[in-house]
């Protein structure tokens, strides 16, 4: 098989640092100084301002450095993945920053509910939208943790991005708090399948015992709405787009994992805090 490489090949997110990479690689030649010509070697120096490449030679230069990109286009690929690399790595260090500046905010918000241990001496932080599939999927998997790890600490950020039934949704589980029964009630949320309509949240809310009349005006209470507002604006700060996602320690974790994910991570966090 012939080693051809064509343009349609690369990733569109590499074509911006292809381009700059050949760019610089052309004048990073086209910057080098001409050696003096004989008859000009005991002439002493001095700056002409004129470029160190006829227009001719630079043409040359740029074709050299062309052909030679086609005939190893492997070494285009290498600095393209290195690149990414070095791209993810910046990314990686400042979401950590952003996470740590934010840590109380994740962690200690008054108005965020806690399953688990309040106490634990780990916490995982949970953003999720109640009409999201993977969020569903997820909610067996922390329930397992919590059973086995009776240790772990998880705030849980209501996070509605789905629809205007997922904001319901959220302001009627902040609402279930304050009667105590957001554990019960954010469970039997996540089991329906279900939408969200106001009857429906209104029916789950009656089987675990909640008072509806309550709910529903505390679902109107401006904090809850405010609550929302700071979840959102969490989000943005630390570069969350979508649910699931969690943060634990300083790490974020986008999307659904296995019980076992979550357990390397959280143990991962507990030698780094120890």
């Amino acid at each position: 098989m012939t080693n051809t490489l064509k343009r349609n090949d690369f990733p569109r997110r590499w074509m911006a640092p292809l381009l700059a990479l050949a760019g610089g690689l052309v004048l990073g030649l086209t910057a080098l100084p001409q050696a003096p010509r004989a008859q000009e070697a005991t002439a002493p120096a001095e700056s002409t301002g004129e470029a160190p490449f006829s227009t001719g030679e630079q043409n040359a230069i740029e074709s050299l450095v062309r052909q030679y990109l086609l005939d190893h286009p492997e070494i285009v690929v290498e600095a393209l993945q290195l690149y990414e690399q070095q791209q993810k790595a910046r990314e990686a260090e400042r979401l950590s920053a952003a996470i740590a500046e934010e840590a109380e905010a994740l962690t200690a918000d008054p108005t965020a509910p806690v399953i688990g241990n309040p106490e634990g001496d780990i916490t995982l932080v949970e953003f999720f939208d109640y009409r999201c599939p993977y969020c569903k999927r997820m909610t067996e998997t922390l329930a397992a943790l919590i059973e086995e790890d009776p240790q772990v600490r998880v705030v849980m950020k209501e996070f509605p991005i789905l629809s205007q039934e997922s904001v319901q949704a959220a302001r009627a589980a902040l609402a279930a708090e304050r009667q105590g029964k957001y554990n019960a009630f954010h469970f039997a949320l996540m089991a329906g399948g279900g939408g969200f309509t106001e009857d429906e949240i209104l029916a789950v809310a009656d089987s675990v015992g909640l008072d509806t009349e309550k709910l529903q005006s505390d679902m109107q209470d401006p904090e809850i709405e405010a609550a929302l507002r700071r979840n959102h604006a969490l989000a943005e700060k630390i570069g969350i787009t979508g649910t699931p996602a969690f943060v634990i320690g300083k790490t974020l974790v986008p999307g659904a994992i296995s019980l076992e994910e979550l357990r390397s991570k959280l143990a991962e966090a507990r030698a780094k805090a120890s």
